[in-house]
Formats: C-alpha cells, sequence, structure tokens
C-alpha cells in the first residue's frame, strides 16, 4: 500500500522496481512463476515490510495513532509515510518527483501483462491520478484511506484515518524521516550481502 517508499527503497532495476510494487499483490512462496529480477524485487518488498515491523521509528509511529484503529494502525503508517516521502521528495531523491512518478508509471505500462490481476485493477487509476505525485497531498491520503476502506471485505475504521494524520503531523513526520534513513541503510547493506 506504501508504493513510493516500496519504489523508492528500491533497488534501481526494471525487474526490481516492478517486484517491489507488486509485493502487496503476491502471496506465499516465491516460485518460477515470476523471473529473477521480479522476484528478486518482491523479495525485497518483504525485506522492507519485515524491517518495518522491528523498527523503532516505524513502530513510534504506529503507537501514536489511536488504539481504536487496531491493526489498521500499520496500514495507516504506511500510507502516511507515502505522504512524507513525496511531500519531502526533494531532500531524498536526485531526480524531480514528476519525472520518477512518469518512469514508474512507464514500467507498468509495458509491463502490464506481467502484474497480478489486483495490480493491473488500479493502474489505470493510479495513473490518471498521478498517485505517486499527489500523495503529497493530505486531502489525497484521505481519498485514498476511504477507497482501501471500501475495497476491504469487513467494516474498518481506515476512512476516518486522515484526522490522526493531522493530528501527529510533526512526530509522524519525524519518525518517518529517521526510518527512511534507517531503511536506506538497511537495504543498501542487504544488498551488498546478495
Amino acid at each position: 500500500m506504501n508504493y513510493l517508499v516500496h519504489l523508492f527503497l528500491s533497488d534501481p532495476s526494471p525487474g526490481s522496481l516492478l517486484g517491489n510494487l507488486m509485493g502487496d499483490f503476491v502471496k506465499g512462496r516465491l516460485d518460477d512463476r515470476f523471473p529473477s529480477a521480479i522476484r528478486r524485487g518482491l523479495e525485497q518488498h518483504r525485506r522492507i515490510d519485515a524491517f518495518a515491523q522491528t523498527n523503532v521509528h516505524f513502530r513510534r509511529s504506529r503507537n501514536r495513532i489511536d488504539p481504536s484503529f487496531g491493526h489498521y494502525r500499520g496500514i495507516l503508517v504506511d500510507i502516511f509515510y507515502d505522504h512524507f516521502l513525496a511531500k519531502n521528495w526533494t531532500q531524498h531523491h536526485p531526480l524531480p518527483l514528476e519525472d520518477f512518478a512518469r518512469e514508474s508509471y512507464r514500467l507498468l505500462e509495458d509491463h502490464f501483462a506481467l502484474l497480478p490481476e489486483g495490480l493491473q485493477r488500479i493502474v489505470p487509476q493510479m495513473i490518471a491520478r498521478n498517485w505517486l505525485v499527489s500523495y503529497g497531498q493530505v486531502g489525497t491520503i484521505d481519498r485514498v484511506l476511504r477507497q482501501i476502506s471500501g475495497r476491504l471485505k469487513h467494516p474498518n475504521p481506515l476512512a476516518a484515518g486522515g484526522s490522526e494524520l493531522r493530528e501527529h503531523y510533526a512526530p509522524l513526520e519525524t519518525d518517518c524521516r529517521r526510518f527512511l534513513e534507517e531503511a536506506q541503510g538497511f537495504m543498501a547493506e542487504s544488498l551488498q550481502t546478495k
């Protein structure tokens, strides 16, 4: 759900970028269904998710959110971190976000047939609404949370999550910056050991 963070932390090869984008839609054991470059990206996606679950800054962000959101707090933090990364993109990446997003969309379009069905369904909206760039606007986060809430099978509080972003904005932004710094170091180290 945090597409921009996963793209940002991915190694820059096309296969890895695709695998990182596909990660939330591919469950179970990674087998030969996908080319090795995409499998590498899927593995990176899973390493990032596992790192986040144990990272002190990510956990601090999750604990800032009202406990009534339950296990959805992690989803909220994922989406909030995409917001902060988009908003502060120039502090983290030399390529303008608009160019980075355009390249990411082109990659999705060029390899559309390889994408899992769930990702295929959202790619047209992602491109048409320029999700990766628009995440920098708080209003977009409200809309994204309503859409995710509506797609889930069970009743959930996600649609009201934007209030938590507004209430804890500055400390969440600090947590995100520190998380990204540590996650970049973790990914750089894990890529060297592969």
